[in-house]
């Protein structure tokens, strides 16, 4: 366990090494990064308005930060028991679906944003 008068300076330094623990050991997070790069160079590319933009930044987030509480939360069950506890697997199924939740909602802003620039793409 971490000290409670921890200097903000270790703080910060914990949440990065948490951040490279999610990115690092999880290939989930990897792939959720790479769409959101490609939601990042599209926005770019089509020039997508200020609130656009606003809305993917936020559902990019909000897939990122699920991941890593899923990855919190297997950290936590491997670390609590090694056997099989039902409980601990409805724990980390109900994590897995929010991921799953806030990945399908992310996919539908996506297409809410970018339809009608593919579209008026498509049509020239």
């Amino acid at each position: 366990m971490t000290s409670p008068d921890r200097s903000w300076l270790t703080k910060f330094r914990d949440a990065f090494r948490g951040l490279w623990v999610g990115v690092a050991r999880q290939n989930s997070f990897i792939i959720h990064l790479l769409a959101a790069i490609v939601a990042l160079v599209a926005a770019l590319l089509f020039g997508v308005t200020p609130g656009e933009w606003c809305v993917l930044v936020i559902a990019i987030t909000v897939v990122l930060v699920a991941e890593l509480f899923n990855t919190a939360l297997e950290h936590l069950a491997k670390a609590v028991a090694e056997e099989y506890h039902p409980e601990i697997r409805d724990a980390l199924d109900t994590a897995a679906a929010a991921v799953l939740v806030a990945a399908a909602g992310s996919v539908v802003i996506g297409i809410i944003v970018f339809a009608p620039y593919l579209l008026k793409l498509l049509q020239t």
